[in-house]
């Protein structure tokens, strides 16, 4: 294919895309560390499922919370969709100060996954995404040289299998593939378990203290629990708890399979993409900026030639 036609594709979709693709990518550097920070809120001090089941029915009598978030170590607790502020556990009282980096999470998590409040810009931004790295893959290896282009096209191609990755699974998580080996236990048909019955039935067989979050996902009860440093995902029912298949793609591209090994990975893939479009956007400007100058040179000669 015409090396000259990939590249003005490359550079159009690049130019399109740029600042979804910065939002994207700065919110997915931010979440990189979300896993670090749920890993050092477990571990606190012990948490008894009376106090948390407490604590839910007198914040949420009307029982309209869809879920609960713990922090152990910060001994906080906070109710979704209930309207009601965090909770301090060691005092039953609302929480003096928010957790300010908790507000960052969900907010880059809000934007990385519903930019401007639409899930359509984001899918279309990371189609977008994995085109540019087939273009750059089709207009072949680069001659690596100490110059602009030269870190592009290198970081490009020595960062590869990381960056491709990345937004594969993201596009895997949009269109709800899990390529899960074994099937989901059935939800049961019916209404999902009250808060309270849910987080007694957890506390039977977990401790609390390693829970990040018991709540309604997909129409059934779900926890999300740190085991050997990998968040994992049990479905509650009135039977017990039982371990839901890893969904791969989530656990790749959020980095919770394994935080202190995907933690450095998910931080180097969303530098080399930053890399990738700060230095295609200089170039681009660089280009232009030759262009214009060019331009301008070819008219002062014309003016010169004329008045002599």
């Amino acid at each position: 294919m015409n090396k000259h036609l990939l590249l003005t594709l490359h550079r159009w979709i690049t130019l399109v895309f740029a600042l979804p693709l910065l939002a994207i990518i700065a919110t997915g550097l931010i979440l990189s560390f979300e896993p670090l920070a749920q890993i050092s809120a477990v571990d606190g001090p012990p948490l008894t499922s009376t106090r948390i089941v407490d604590l839910v029915k007198r914040y949420d009598p009307d029982g309209k919370a869809r879920g609960l978030s713990i922090n152990a170590a910060a001994q906080r607790m906070t109710l979704q969709g209930a309207g009601t502020p965090a909770i301090d556990l060691a005092t039953g009282e609302p929480a003096a100060t928010s957790s300010s980096l908790s507000d960052l999470f969900v907010w880059a998590r809000g934007t990385h996954e519903r930019l401007l409040g639409q899930a359509w810009l984001v899918t279309s931004s990371t189609v977008a995404m994995v085109i540019l790295m087939m273009l750059g893959i089709f207009m072949g290896l680069p001659r690596l040289r100490n110059t602009l282009s030269g870190w592009h096209k290198g970081t490009a191609w020595f960062a590869l299998p990381l960056i491709l990755l990345s937004p594969l699974t993201g596009l895997c998580l949009a269109f709800g593939l899990t390529f899960q080996s074994a099937s989901a236990p059935a939800g049961g048909g019916g209404r999902p378990l009250p808060l309270p019955e849910a987080v007694g039935i957890v506390a039977a067989s977990h401790d609390l203290s390693h829970v990040i979050s018991i709540g309604v996902r997909g129409g059934r009860m779900m926890a999300r629990v740190y085991e050997g440093g990998e968040l994992r995902a049990y479905a509650v029912s009135s039977s017990g708890v039982t371990p839901l298949p890893r969904n791969w793609p989530r656990l790749i591209h959020e980095g919770n399979w394994s935080a202190l090994v995907a933690l450095p990975l998910n931080v180097v893939t969303s530098i080399a993409l930053l890399t990738l479009l700060s230095t295609g956007l200089l170039i681009w400007a660089r280009r232009k900026l030759r262009k214009s100058r060019s331009r301008q040179g070819g008219r002062a000669d014309t003016t010169v030639a004329k008045a002599a």
